[in-house]
């Protein structure tokens, strides 16, 4: 029988997620609705699809494939895992999920937590990895438009708004990079948010077995992928470098498969502005935002409206879809070879 204080506590907890989720249902509505014609641009290229050159959309595919092979290999690394198999299947699983919710990052995590876990993966390592190689994603992300300063200092004609997207993107590149370094040499910022994660968390779960001990656990976790990435830093950078230059080698292949003559340099930019954009959770993978904002960038960067629209279809097909359809079939081949996960599963639940 529940007391009325575990009654309060549900009626809140309920609430909260009621508001959480008619919150996101409205920003992703209200996004879409500000960015439909750029979407509805986007959309109406399909039937142009049959016009790409072949033999360059088909480097781009090979691009795009090089790149997840590039993201599980720096899991792989981050998670101090010898095993291809869970990291590749957690790993498009996730994606898939994270893909297909508004605001479903957590879940994605979370469900790729588990199965990391189920396949015998330490959880402290899963959560350790997990997170710098979320830290290293996002650092390499915004250290793109650094890349694209040398050609704007340089004298290349540049509209004002790709000079300004540079330079906020370099600002947001120096900062992002400082809070890294303080959260991996500092103890006292990371003992912080762990407190409040575990406040946060308890407070949520009111009914359940309270989280104890999870800053230390951070701590710990932290420590380890330091020394772990501290004596392969080398591969660390190279990897994280390969896979978003494949990705962005993706585009550029794409682009010149409409028969555009992109600058390398402005395609980087946009390119790297997408990338920002699509990190905003308010819509499933970012889509209909990323459709706007690219084909907007690369019609500043002097392509085309007609092939900047096809070009962004194309690459969303490469980058989004594909991956997205390999979500299921991995999540059933990584079922029929651990199962449900047992013991190893309650394991991870602790962990949430």
């Amino acid at each position: 029988m529940t007391t009325d204080t575990e009654q309060q506590h549900e009626h809140l907890f309920n609430w909260q997620v009621l508001v959480k989720r008619v919150v996101v249902i409205v920003a992703a509505g209200l996004t879409i609705y500000i960015v439909l014609p750029g979407i509805t641009g986007v959309l109406s290229s399909w039937t142009r699809l049959s016009r790409l050159n072949a033999a360059w959309f088909a480097i781009a595919l090979g691009a795009e494939v090089t790149h997840f092979i590039c993201t599980f290999a720096l899991q792989r690394m981050a998670l101090r895992s010898d095993s291809w198999f869970p990291v590749v299947t957690s790993e498009l699983t996730g994606n898939a999920i994270t893909n297909v919710m508004p605001g479903a990052d957590a879940a994605g995590a979370a469900v790729q937590f588990r199965m990391l876990a189920t396949a015998g993966i330490d959880p402290q390592a899963a959560v350790s990895g997990l997170a710098a190689y979320s830290l290293i994603q996002i650092d390499g992300l915004l250290a793109l438009p650094v890349f694209s300063l040398p050609a704007i200092i340089a004298g290349a004609p540049v509209g004002r708004g790709l000079v300004n997207t540079a330079l906020v993107g370099a600002a947001g590149f120096v900062l992002f990079t400082t809070f890294s370094v303080i959260l991996l040499r500092t103890d006292r910022p990371l003992a912080l948010i762990g407190r409040g994660l575990e406040r946060l968390r308890n407070n949520l779960r009111p009914k359940q077995a309270p989280l104890v001990g999870f800053a230390e656990r951070l701590l710990n976790g932290r420590n380890a992928v330091r020394s772990t990435l501290g004596a392969n830093w080398l591969r660390a950078v190279v990897l994280c470098a390969a896979r978003l230059g494949t990705d962005y080698g993706c585009l550029l292949a794409i682009l010149w498969a409409t028969g555009s003559h992109p600058r390398p340099s402005l395609v980087l930019l946009a390119y790297a502005v997408a990338g920002v954009v699509g990190l905003m959770p308010v819509t499933p993978g970012g889509l209909g935002i990323v459709e706007a904002s690219l084909s907007g960038m690369l019609i500043l960067a002097g392509i085309a409206s007609g092939a900047a629209f096809l070009a962004t279809l194309a690459y969303r097909i490469a980058s989004y879809w594909l991956p997205l359809l390999a979500g299921p079939p991995s999540y059933l081949l990584f079922r029929h070879r651990y199962g449900t996960g047992g013991t190893r599963g309650s394991t991870a639940t602790k962990w949430l």
